[in-house]
């Protein structure tokens, strides 16, 4: 593991376990993977099967999303929802399923948050990119770790 994984994710460890308050924990969280991975954008979402949506919590970036809550069966986070596997989208502009949130976005990497027993998709992190092709395998791979460490704050 390299230092700068190491300390990404001590760094993630450390706000989960000082979380009092979910909403302030996770915009720490967003902006820390946002300033970390040097990335334009960093959203959080809950999924609410009951609702049906994806409705997003909290959000790093230089804008809101345009879409802070959506139907589960749309976009590339519903993909990553009924796959229960992170989306990588590498042209967002070539991919049907990408529900535009600002114009400039040219990849995306959708990764789930699951719960407890990992059966269930309960959350996602939403990241953005002007760069086609951002996400490697390894930044997907660093992602997906992120999620499991965060995953406690979709347990309240």
């Amino acid at each position: 593991m390299t230092a700068d994984r190491a300390k990404l994710l001590a760094d993630l460890k450390l706000i989960v376990s000082n979380a009092q308050d979910r909403t302030t924990s996770l915009k720490r969280v967003a902006a820390l993977l946002q300033n970390t991975g040097g990335y334009r954008w960093v959203g959080l979402y809950d999924v609410d099967r009951a609702a049906g949506v994806v409705r997003n919590i909290v959000w790093n970036g230089p804008a809101a999303p345009e879409y802070p809550t959506f139907p589960i069966t749309k976009g590339l986070s519903g993909a990553a929802v009924a796959s229960r596997e992170t989306v990588n989208v590498g042209d967002v502009l070539a991919d049907p399923r990408y529900l535009t949130a600002f114009g400039s976005t040219r990849s995306e990497i959708i990764v789930p948050v699951f719960d407890a027993a990992r059966e269930n998709v309960v959350g996602t992190i939403d990241v953005e990119s002007e760069t086609r092709h951002a996400f490697t395998r390894e930044v997907q791979v660093l992602l997906e770790a992120c999620s499991d460490v965060i995953r406690p704050l979709w347990h309240r």
